[in-house]
């Protein structure tokens, strides 16, 4: 849907684009240099301004391009089209290099991209995306006697391409792209029966979300359960009820319906309504599909929410395992933690029982159940007001009858330890999977279930005969599978790293033995060896020992699994912010191609909702690290990368400055330790990354000379003042709220678009905006680029271009190829103004 208009020029404008002679300007910086690459000819379009005064708490702001907060005005159209000629123009003389690119990008993605299928009831499930198509397929096929006695046979089978032809289509993404133009699956559950997908589906960008019901025996859509505005779904009494949460106006999920499906003439029914503006609604179930939560949070979980893993989002963190894992395809529902939760449940067999609240609000306070016989288990970071001397101030698992839920007696405390912080668990029947964060590295154990254990006790994790899992040693990003059937002793895992690609392990919890499944393809240039290993090579560091590698070793049919370790080489190191506090920092690099002190680099960073910075493989990276390039990944506070939950606050509200100022911090340790040459360090940040990069540059504008601003929230102050716009009000909790006088000097003090500085030389910059982005407006991105011609050096300003998807939404509109093209893109626009040596 489109945005709210919020201004409405009254005045007539006789002429939208003023153009001028960039030469005949005086307002050039005294520490202007002449740009080493090529401008075009033609002069980079003027927006036009407008008189705009605003007062808060005492202070005048003055915004002559909020007129373009307006999206239905035309003359933003038509701005950002005479934007995207200039962009067009900008890069003209990169075609060849952007052509060059793209087929490199997609001669390393194999005929064949595909998961392994997952056993489920009598099914197989799994997922491909068609030789030459752009978006994933949803397939299963029956299981047979034979191949449920031999299933890692017939796994292997499927690897090697004879697993068979007969399949089931349940979803193809690529018939409804070619219907519409356009497609953003949000969620995707498959009833408990079997009988039934329910899946959620935008067609325009703009994240507005319909449901569909497919009747999975007949293959057709259940057209009177189409509902609008849907955002997450969850399965009750066997697949003969529907839970539902739709969005209002705003897209805030507020309200629950249930509907019953595969019945004729029934109305849906409201079961929950959450009024207050400042909270959403999240429903879930629980693993064994017992119980319905139904969760009223401050906020979501993440800046992405639910959409975190969208396969839209392609251009810097391509994976092609992150395409066909997509969490929103899961059978049950994520751990999504929030703050201030108030939670309720629901019997999925007694539906019409109604709801019982479990846990009221309270400031600060995460909560998640599950359920396992009898027990909630429970992730929460609720003080233990009997066993304070017992916690921190990070999570913990507590567990308690299902008759003593509402009493709050808790029993069987799990605690963190010096070593281990709880991040996540996920339960089965026979074992409770815990996410742990051991100094900023993550790994997983499992522990066998019912807990033998006396009541309410605070035990350590090493006291439950953990069974910690096997990860590579150079492992960065450990995301789970769907791993949706209950009652596996199977736990799947997608491993990744800057130089691993995506390797699927299936951990075997109650014989504690793994298999590698499969291993991301990647074409390579001939020469070039990769490192191999044997499946014994996986180890759990210092919790390991000769005996648990033997006994962890699976040695009849696992296969073997690469790096290119021995090709690029991966370095983590601690960077010293402002404050004394140690930043991590990953670099990645080709020691072939690398020169100290004279490489060209991007940093990158986030530091944002506690959200993890993607540093996974991604096949797209290897055209910059064959040309020299070091890749580095700051992972500074506001995000998840420091293992504990005060990585995050100590970035946030009246904090946020320490995020910047850490980027800032791990871009002079590039420069200052010989990483990266002082004239070739280039940066990129996506959404709220944007901020980082736009007030870093703000702050130090010789810093950079590159930056890629993606779909970037740079407008913040405005946008925070405005609670009609999306998100607003929840995001008063990340950045605080403009209408505290505190709080309100805290965000102006570094809003990128507030403080650009005046007659400095910027750095050129590629930024781009989707006309229908409903997180991150449109304008944001060009009020930034029209300010920035504006008061900035006006030579150094003409290499600032603006680039607008006039179609997509957020998270773009490309697929598989289409990923390819944008990347070859921006790579294209690097190389061209780091000065490197492709670029002709």
């Amino acid at each position: 849907m489109a945005l709210k208009s919020l201004l409405k020029p009254k005045s007539s404008i006789t002429k939208f684009f003023l153009y001028s002679s960039i030469a005949s300007s005086s307002r050039f910086s005294s520490s202007c240099k002449k740009p080493i690459f090529s401008l075009p000819s033609q002069s980079p379009p003027t927006a036009k301004k407008l008189p705009f005064t605003h007062s808060v708490h005492g202070v005048t702001l003055q915004d002559s391009y909020h007129w373009m907060s307006n999206t239905h005005d035309p003359d933003l159209a038509d701005y950002l089209r005479q934007e995207n000629f200039y962009a067009e123009a900008f890069m003209g003389d990169t075609q060849i290099l952007q052509q060059r690119l793209f087929s490199e990008m997609t001669s390393r993605i194999p005929a064949k991209v595909s998961t392994p299928p997952e056993p489920w009831g009598p099914w197989f499930y799994y997922q491909y995306i068609p030789e030459g198509k752009e978006y994933p397929v949803l397939c299963r096929r029956l299981q047979n006697e034979n191949e449920k006695s031999s299933w890692l046979k017939k796994l292997l089978q499927f690897v090697k391409g004879n697993f068979g032809k007969e399949e089931q289509v349940l979803l193809d993404w690529n018939e409804i792209a070619k219907q519409y133009g356009y497609v953003h699956v949000g969620t995707c559950r498959v009833s408990p029966d079997h009988n039934f997908l329910a899946y959620t589906v935008d067609i325009t960008g703009s994240e507005h979300f319909m449901l569909q019901i497919k009747d999975l025996g007949s293959g057709r859509i259940i057209p009177e359960l189409q509902k609008e505005g849907v955002v997450s779904l969850a399965w009750a009494e066997e697949g003969r009820m529907l839970f539902y949460t739709q969005a209002d106006g705003n897209q805030r999920p507020y309200r629950v319906f249930c509907t019953k499906v595969g019945f004729k003439d029934t109305e849906d029914v409201s079961v929950f309504v959450e009024n207050d503006p400042n909270y959403c609604v999240d429903i879930t179930s629980t693993k064994d599909g017992k119980f319905v939560t139904v969760n009223s949070n401050s906020r979501t979980s993440s800046e992405e929410g639910t959409y975190l893993f969208q396969f839209f989002f392609f251009s810097f963190h391509f994976s092609l395992m992150k395409i066909l894992f997509n969490p929103t395809l899961d059978f049950h529902s994520e751990t999504i933690l929030v703050c201030l939760t108030q939670v309720y449940i629901i019997d999925a067999k007694n539906s019409v029982s109604g709801l019982q609240r479990i846990h009221k609000r309270v400031p600060g306070i995460q909560y998640f159940l599950e359920h396992h016989h009898g027990f909630f288990y429970i992730l929460t970071n609720a003080p233990l007001e009997k066993n304070g001397d017992c916690l921190k101030e990070d999570y913990y698992v507590a567990r308690c009858r299902v008759e003593d839920i509402k009493s709050a007696d808790q029993q069987d405390i799990i605690l963190q330890s010096e070593d281990f912080s709880i991040q996540d668990m996920d339960l089965f029947g026979g074992h409770l999977v815990l996410f742990v964060n051991k100094n900023g590295v993550p790994m997983l154990c499992s522990i066998n279930l019912p807990l033998d254990v006396n009541d309410k006790q605070c035990i350590e994790i090493k006291k439950l005969d953990p069974w910690f899992f096997p990860l590579p040693s150079n492992s960065c990003s450990v995301a789970p599978g769907s791993n949706h059937d209950f009652m596996s002793s199977l736990y799947r895992v997608v491993l990744s790293s800057p130089v691993m690609p995506d390797l699927i392990v299936d951990y075997d919890m109650s014989r504690r033995v793994f298999s590698i499944i499969q291993q991301e393809e990647v074409k390579v240039k001939p020469g070039v060896k990769l490192k191999t290993y044997l499946p014994d090579a996986l180890d759990i560091g210092e919790v390991s020992d000769a005996q648990n590698k033997r006994e962890n070793f699976q040695n009849s049919e696992s296969q073997n699994w690469k790096d290119f370790s021995d090709v690029y080489y991966c370095e983590r190191k601690e960077v010293i912010s402002h404050d004394g506090i140690r930043i991590p920092l990953t670099i990645l690099y080709s020691p072939m191609n690398f020169q100290k002190g004279q490489s060209p680099g991007v940093l990158q960073g986030y530091g944002a909702y506690g959200e993890i910075l993607d540093k996974s493989w991604c096949p797209y990276r290897l055209s910059l690290l064959d040309r020299g390039f070091v890749l580095a990944f700051a992972d500074v506070r506001g995000g998840s990368g420091g293992g504990d939950s005060s990585w995050h606050r100590c970035g946030s509200g009246l904090e946020k400055q320490n995020s910047i100022l850490d980027f800032i911090s791990c871009a002079n340790f590039l420069v200052n330790n010989g990483y990266i040459h002082k004239d070739r360090l280039g940066s990129i940040g996506y959404s709220a990354g944007g901020l980082l990069v736009g007030a870093a540059i703000n702050m130090h504008p010789d810093l950079f000379r590159a930056a890629i601003l993606k779909v970037p929230f740079l407008d913040v102050c405005n946008t925070l003042l405005d609670p009609t716009l999306p998100l607003t009000i929840l995001d008063y909790e990340e950045f605080g709220s403009p209408q505290i006088p505190k709080q309100f000097r805290s965000i102006l003090s570094y809003s990128p678009y507030d403080n650009i500085s005046k007659g400095s030389c910027y750095p050129p910059m590629l930024v781009t905006a989707s006309l229908r982005d409903a997180r991150v407006g449109v304008w944001e991105a060009a009020k930034w680029v029209a300010k920035i011609r504006d008061t900035t050096c006006s030579r150094c300003s003409t290499s600032a271009i603006l680039k607008t998807n006039m179609l997509g939404g957020h998270f773009g509109e490309g697929g598989l190829y289409g990923g390819c093209e944008e990347t070859a893109y921006e790579y294209a626009f690097l190389i061209k103004v780091l000065g490197t040596s492709d670029h002709d």
